[in-house]
C-alpha cells in the first residue's frame, strides 16, 4: 500500500472517558459506537484504511487560535475549580456545562483534528476521519453551543500555516460561527456554510450578507435554509452554489464537518434530511481529487448519528453503499421519525409533501440567486 492513499480513521481510549454531564444532550460516546459499528462491519481495515490514535493537542498547538488567559480558565476547571466571572466566558451554562475533565477531553478532541492534518501535510493519508471533531462553535476566548476548543479552526490553520489553500464545507445544521470569525478576513481559508436559517435556530448567525472583510470578503459564504428543507432541494442548492466556488477556489484540501443534525427527527433542529445527502456530498468533493479531513460536529439522535458517521467514513473510503449495497437492510422510517431496521447504513429516501415544497422551494432559490448576484462576481464567476 502506498502511505498517499491511506484513509485514517482517528480515535482513542482518552476520546471516550471524559463524557460530558449526563444531563447533556450532547453526548461522546458516538465516536466510541461508530468505531464499533465499522469494525462489525468489517469497514475499519483494509489494504488503504488505518486507525490511527490522536495526539493530545499541547499549549503551543491550542494557542494557534485560542486566547492563553481562555485556556487557563478551561483548565482551572478541569480541576475542580470554578467561579461565576468564567460565566462572561460562556462557561458553566447549559449548554457548555463546567465539569472535570472538560479540557481534557476539548484537547485529546482538537489533537484528533490536527492529527488528521498533520498526516495530510506528511502526505501519509489523502483521507482522515475525526468523528470527535467539529467543535465549530468555539471562539478565541468563549464557549458556545457545546464547544470549548475549536478542533475545526485549528486544523485549518495548521494546513493554512504550511502554505495550503483551504476550504471547510460545514454541512452540521448549525452555522460554523466561531470557524467563520477566525477566517474572516482572510482568503486562504475559504469557509462554505450550508445550515438552518439563524432566525430559527443557534447561533442566530450565518446569513447571506455575511461574505467576509478586507482580504477575506468573498471567502465566507453562508446557505441559510428553512426548517422543513429536503435531500432534493439541498442537493440543488449545493450544487449550484458550493461547486462552482469550490472548482475557482481550487483548495489544495477541503475539511469537512459532517454534522448529523440535519437528520429529520434530530431533537434539537428542524431540517427533514436523511443521510444520503452526507454520501451525495461526499462523492462530489471526493471528485475534485484533494485531500479531505472529516470531522463530525452536532447530532443528538445518537443512533441515528453513529449510523450516518459510518456511511460517512464509507463514503469517504469510496464504498460502494448506494442501494445494491443496502438492499434489503435499510432502516424504515416511522411516524416518530425514528428510524429502524438492519445493518443498512444508508437512509431510506423521505418524499417531500407538496406543501413542504412550496414552502421550502421558493426560500432556497432566493438564497441561491442572491449569492450568485453578490457573491460569485467577486470570484469571476
Amino acid at each position: 500500500m502506498s502511505s498517499a492513499a491511506a484513509k485514517i480513521f482517528i480515535h482513542g481510549r482518552p476520546l471516550d472517558e471524559f463524557p460530558y454531564p449526563e444531563t447533556s444532550p450532547f453526548k461522546t460516546c458516538r465516536a466510541g459506537q461508530v468505531r464499533e459499528m465499522l469494525v462489525s462491519m468489517g469497514l475499519l481495515t483494509g489494504p488503504d484504511r488505518i486507525e490511527v490514535p490522536p495526539r493530545q493537542a499541547d499549549r503551543q498547538t491550542l494557542l494557534m487560535f485560542h486566547t492563553p488567559d481562555y485556556l487557563d480558565a478551561l483548565l482551572r476547571i478541569n480541576e475542580g475549580q470554578y467561579d461565576v466571572q468564567m460565566l462572561y466566558r460562556g462557561l458553566g451554562t447549559g449548554d457548555c456545562p463546567a465539569f472535570r475533565g472538560v479540557y481534557d477531553y476539548a484537547s485529546w478532541a482538537a489533537g484528533a483534528t490536527v492529527t488528521g492534518a498533520e498526516w495530510i501535510l506528511q502526505k501519509k493519508a489523502r483521507i482522515a476521519f475525526n468523528p470527535s471533531g467539529g467543535y465549530h462553535h468555539a471562539f478565541a476566548d468563549h464557549t458556545g453551543g457545546f464547544c470549548y476548543i475549536n478542533d475545526v479552526a485549528l486544523g485549518c490553520e495548521t494546513l493554512a500555516r504550511a502554505g495550503k489553500r483551504v476550504v471547510f464545507v460545514d454541512i452540521d445544521v448549525h452555522h460554523c460561527d466561531g470557524v467563520q470569525a477566525a477566517f474572516y478576513d482572510r482568503a486562504d481559508v475559504m469557509t462554505i456554510s450550508t445550515h438552518q436559517d439563524g432566525r430559527t435556530l443557534f447561533p442566530g448567525t450565518g446569513f447571506v450578507d455575511e461574505i467576509g472583510t478586507g482580504q477575506g470578503k468573498g471567502y465566507s459564504v453562508n446557505l441559510p435554509l428553512p426548517p422543513g428543507t429536503y435531500d432534493e432541494i439541498y442537493m440543488k442548492a449545493f450544487r449550484a452554489v458550493a461547486l462552482p466556488l469550490l472548482h475557482k477556489f481550487n483548495a489544495d484540501v477541503i475539511v469537512l464537518e459532517a454534522g448529523a443534525d440535519t437528520l429529520a427527527g434530530d431533537p434539537l433542529a428542524g431540517l427533514s434530511m436523511t443521510n444520503n445527502v452526507m454520501a451525495d456530498v461526499i462523492n462530489l468533493l471526493l471528485a475534485f481529487g484533494k485531500p479531505i479531513l472529516a470531522v463530525g460536529g452536532g447530532g443528538y439522535n445518537v443512533e441515528n448519528t453513529v449510523r450516518a458517521w459510518a456511511l460517512v467514513w464509507s463514503a469517504l473510503c469510496g464504498d460502494q453503499v448506494g442501494d445494491d449495497f443496502t438492499a434489503g437492510m435499510g432502516g424504515v422510517m416511522l411516524e416518530s421519525m425514528d428510524w429502524h431496521g438492519g445493518a443498512g447504513l444508508r437512509d431510506r429516501i423521505l418524499i417531500p409533501s407538496q406543501a413542504q415544497r412550496d414552502a421550502v422551494g421558493p426560500v432556497v432559490e432566493s438564497v441561491i440567486e442572491h449569492l450568485k448576484r453578490h457573491v460569485f462576481p467577486l470570484h469571476g464567476l
